[in-house]
């Protein structure tokens, strides 16, 4: 979210400078990145599944069919592609953004995406379904960040970011309303209805306060990192189902409860603790920012991580085919194996989970979306911000 207090509203973070010619800001140069790299994962997905398709092994890692290199020349690009994205936007985060939790975070994934396509390019074939994954949630997440309006046929058509902007706008103002506040919505600077403006009092003088939602503030980011590791394995369309809501409408709520509560709180400056300590740690000299800085910033961002990772688990007993995404990534981070099934306790209902050389319950099916083969035993193989607070 982006809050800003006493003065005008601000502009939204992708219109903010931090660089010449748009780089190393939200723009032109980012929006480029993002979509080739996302045009790259969805070709190495699509060759992929081909070549498996071809070999007649469907899709299945377990079978022994090896994923040729022009594959994983693909691959390799679109993560190294990916790596440029993230360290195009660290600056963003970081300085603009004022974020040091998303700041630290697309630092780490600069070398981290990187070492993952050095890793699939050298054979470590479980780590298309993280490609796979990374594909889907491109094509969920980008439309939202980069569709302008359009007129179709003389029929207007809302920017996708509008619709789900002036959506979280409503829903926090009815939470909002609903615990007694009721601060005036306006048009943002963007011209989306997503702007609420509040007077507060402080020694005698009556100051307005703005806190305006942005695209950051709706949960889509998160909604499409489950939608796309969910999409990326293979498993019962039912359990995929289940385990997309369960994690969408967790998701959903949290996001409205936080937004609701930053907007409140920098609103009515309820947490203007350390003020100085705050300003000097962000680099602002905005005492109206403290109370949002401390609750987007720092509260809201540690507890979003937080939220995650407990969506995560929730989201694995529903899907524990989702462990073989999980493992690579801790290979990634730790340089060591790790076997989760044997940490966490999952449900116990017929799984398949790829080529992880434990005895199967019922079924193994391939990660690649092929289909699945019966097994009786034997190895089977994701608010709103005050002066501009986003």
């Amino acid at each position: 979210m982006h809050g800003t207090a006493p003065g005008s509203i601000p502009p939204p973070a992708s219109l903010l400078q931090v660089g010449p010619d748009g780089l190393f800001e939200v723009g032109p140069v980012s929006d480029g990145l993002a979509w080739l790299s996302i045009g790259l994962f969805v070709l190495a997905a699509l060759l992929e599944w081909r070549q498996r398709r071809r070999a007649g092994t469907s899709g299945s890692l377990a079978s022994g069919a090896s994923i040729g290199k022009p594959v994983r020349v693909v691959a390799f690009a679109a993560w190294l592609v990916f790596a440029a994205f993230w360290l195009n936007l660290v600056p963003h985060f970081a300085f603009v953004h004022q974020s040091y939790v998303e700041g630290i975070l697309s630092l780490v994934a600069v070398p981290a995406s990187a070492y993952v396509g050095w890793l699939v390019y050298s054979g470590r074939d479980t780590l298309f379904v993280l490609t796979r994954a990374v594909a889907v949630m491109g094509v969920v997440y980008l439309p939202f960040e980069t569709i302008p309006a359009l007129s179709i046929a003389g029929v207007a058509l809302p920017a996708p970011r509008q619709v789900l902007i002036e959506h979280t706008a409503v829903m926090t103002a009815f939470v909002m309303e609903a615990v007694g506040y009721t601060p005036e919505m306006i048009e943002s600077s963007e011209g989306y209805d997503a702007t609420f403006r509040w007077l507060y009092a402080d020694g005698g003088e009556e100051h307005a306060i703005y806190v305006t939602v942005v695209l950051a503030c709706t949960g889509i980011g998160s909604m499409s990192i489950f939608a796309g590791l969910i999409a990326a394995v293979r498993a019962p369309l039912v359990r995929k189902l289940r385990a997309l809501a369960l994690a969408i409408g967790i998701i959903y709520v949290l996001n409205v409860l936080r937004t609701s509560f930053i907007t409140i709180v920098t609103g009515n400056q309820y947490m203007r603790w350390f003020p100085e300590a705050v300003l000097f740690l962000f680099g602002e000299t905005n005492p109206y920012r403290v109370s949002f800085l401390v609750s987007d910033r720092i509260i809201s961002q540690v507890l979003a991580v937080v939220a995650l990772i407990g969506v995560t688990y929730l989201v694995v007993r529903q899907l524990p085919e989702l462990l073989i995404v999980l493992e690579d990534v801790l290979y990634v981070l730790t340089g060591e194996e790790h076997d989760l099934q044997e940490v966490i306790d999952l449900p116990r209902e017929p799984t398949n989970l790829e080529d992880r050389g434990r005895p199967a319950t019922t079924a193994s099916v391939d990660t690649a979306g092929g289909g699945a083969t019966e097994a009786t035993g034997g190895e089977v193989g994701e608010a709103s911000d005050p002066d501009g607070v986003d």
